[in-house]
């Protein structure tokens, strides 16, 4: 059996990337197609070189770095990349990915991280940041790619999702169920602390849509509570300026692996404010046995256990969190519990349900299809 993998771009090491990663690891002798990638990251991924088809797009000079200009390049570059010749080709998409183009005679198995936030949920939000002079021409240029994207979809022999909220998503957009198959956290990475140390903890990415502001806000009318803010990101300055002159806030930006374990691990517990598809730092709070405190919307809500590995609030405003906090103080959790309803989330188990849904779907697509 012949397999193509099949990945949007490989620029940055993010979940979606450490999707892929291991299902190479499932698979390790698949080729890998993606429209462009640094070099760099692939040797942290372990993907080596001579197995990676890239389209055109890799050919221009520092892409890299502005790729996202891009984007009405992609449904051809993405058309662009030939996988004929093989059984099967799983895609792993967070943009154009599961458009790759297939025949009859392949099995073609797409794990959908997110349907394009920015063409399709997220497209009002998008514009507001565009150039005004350029929002006319955005705009038809999106509409155009949600044509495309939701034809696209007829593609896919099977679909994967990330979370039961993703699912819900792929089919409002795409009209087509999906299996739901959490993705990989590296659990081991975040050891059972019991001992907890009074501050909260507050890691992301500093981009608008994670809502950092709204916890440092919350966090400016609590003085008598501890808050760490971990993460880089253009909204860092912003964040550094609402927290100035409060004592009791403490903006670290980038923080080193190793230290950002040991930040999570003696918190008393994660801040997380973020609509997310599925959600990665919650969990590996989780397996640190940190509660969690979360916006209840997106795939938090599937991965934190109300009042048992953490709580929600319901509202992206520094009341709802200020209210959420000194609801927490008044409950118990057992560290060694939110521990272990961590470990649900293993790499290893997405190794194991992952490669037994492609097996099945490939023996039932071999027997109906005719030699």
């Amino acid at each position: 059996m012949k397999i193509a993998v099949v990945h949007d771009w490989i620029v940055d090491i993010a979940g979606s990337e450490r999707v892929l990663r291991e299902i190479l690891r499932i698979f390790p002798d698949a080729d890998v197609f993606t429209m462009f990638y640094r070099r760099s990251s692939l040797d942290k991924l372990g993907i080596p070189h001579y197995k990676v088809n890239a389209s055109y797009l890799q050919r221009i000079p520092g892409i890299q770095n502005f790729y996202r200009k891009l984007l009405p390049l992609f449904p051809h570059a993405i058309e662009s990349l030939d996988v004929t010749g093989y059984d099967l080709v799983i895609s792993s998409s967070h943009s154009v990915a599961k458009n790759i183009l297939t025949s009859a005679e392949q099995l073609h198995i797409s794990y959908v991280h997110t349907p394009m936030r920015y063409a399709w949920d997220m497209f009002h939000e998008y514009m507001k940041q565009v150039n005004p002079l350029l929002r006319h021409w955005a705009s038809r240029e999106l509409h155009k790619i949600r044509i495309w994207d939701a034809t696209g979809a007829i593609r896919v022999d099977h679909f994967v999702s990330n979370s039961r909220y993703v699912a819900r998503r792929i089919e409002k957009v795409y009209r087509r169920k999906a299996t739901v198959i959490y993705p990989p956290v590296d659990v081991e990475k975040f050891p059972l602390e019991k001992q907890k140390e009074d501050y909260y903890i507050a890691v992301s990415r500093l981009v608008p849509y994670k809502k950092m502001d709204i916890i440092v806000q919350a966090f400016t009318r609590m003085p008598s509570k501890r808050l760490i803010v971990a993460g880089g990101g253009p909204q860092l300055g912003e964040i550094r300026r609402i927290a100035k002159g409060h004592s009791n806030i403490e903006v670290l930006g980038y923080v080193p692996d190793e230290e950002l374990v040991r930040l999570i691990q003696k918190a008393r517990a994660l801040i997380f404010a973020a609509k997310e598809d599925f959600g990665i730092v919650p969990v590996e709070a989780q397996a640190a046995g940190t509660p969690v405190i979360a916006y209840g919307r997106g795939g938090a809500m599937e991965s934190v256990e109300k009042n048992r590995t953490g709580i929600f609030f319901y509202y992206q405003t520094p009341e709802a969190i200020i209210q959420a906090v000194e609801e927490f103080e008044k409950l118990t959790f057992d560290p060694e519990y939110i521990s272990r309803h961590a470990r649900r989330f293993s790499a290893e188990r997405f190794r194991s349900q992952f490669e037994q849904l492609v097996r099945e779907k490939f023996a039932e697509f071999s027997k109906s299809t005719p030699l």
